[in-house]
């Protein structure tokens, strides 16, 4: 099969080291896709469980050694570290082998857009209702997407496609919904303040691809429920994909 090429690619939120990380599926899209840039938005090991209940199976090898191999062979490769792995952003402007570290970065698209790009973090302040309420919703999310792992181990088992029972049940929460729109607001923010003409973040797990007060808000998703990936075509068009069902989440999206 050919490898199909983008011209910039950003993934986010994989969280390698997790048991719930969807890495053969990531490892999968790596290797037949190629890019000329390739964007780690934060998230990527996941220190957090990696410091009490590391797991660490072959797949999670095999897509860092996809990655460094990108970066070997000419794809520039930018990591923006997030708050489960926060330790690499005290090489910010540095890199670890061909793969350099950026707090933030600007990402021009061939069409001329300006995107800031972030992990997303820096807003939780804001937004959160407290610590505690945080560690219980972290909870209760590591258990929804346990039980989403195996749900989709049962069904493929049955020869169904990959289905995201939690992003489903996210999405009935008026609670969740409120806090991706007030998150999608602080980016925006952030973006008007930095006069760029978009933002491209991870850190909620929600793929989003749209134009907020004439900003470009754009979220790759994650690699624990939807699989999803955030693509500039060659033409500067935006798109958002679903690797697991091999689908588009959105039509393509002009910058200009």
């Amino acid at each position: 099969m050919a490898k199909q090429h983008f011209r910039t690619i950003w993934i986010s939120d994989t969280h390698l080291g997790n048991k719930n990380a969807q890495a053969q599926h990531l490892a999968d899209y790596l290797e037949n896709t190629t890019s000329d840039y390739l964007f780690l938005l934060g998230d990527i090991v996941d220190l957090w469980k990696m410091s009490t209940k590391g797991h660490w199976p072959k797949a999670h090898q095999q897509v860092l050694r996809v990655i460094f191999e990108k970066a070997k062979q000419g794809t520039e490769v930018i990591y923006v570290p997030g708050n489960h792995d926060p330790f690499f952003r005290d090489f910010n402007g540095m890199g670890i082998g061909h793969v350099s570290i950026h707090q933030e970065y600007i990402h021009t698209t061939v069409d001329g857009k300006k995107l800031l790009l972030i992990h997303g973090d820096r807003f939780d302040e804001d937004i959160h209702c407290g610590k505690i309420l945080f560690r219980i919703a972290d909870f209760a999310y590591e258990t929804i997407v346990t039980a989403n792992r195996h749900l989709n181990n049962l069904r493929r088992s049955f020869g169904l496609p990959y289905w995201s029972l939690s992003n489903a049940l996210k999405m009935k929460s008026k609670k969740v919904r409120s806090y991706i729109e007030k998150f999608e607001k602080s980016c925006v923010e952030y973006a008007k303040e930095n006069g760029v003409d978009g933002i491209v973040a991870g850190h909620i797990h929600q793929a989003k691809l749209k134009t907020i007060d004439g900003i470009i808000y754009a979220n790759d998703g994650d690699w624990i429920e939807s699989c999803s990936t955030l693509v500039e075509h060659e033409d500067g068009s935006l798109q958002l994909l679903n690797w697991a069902v091999q689908e588009e989440l959105s039509p393509r999206f002009q910058t200009a």
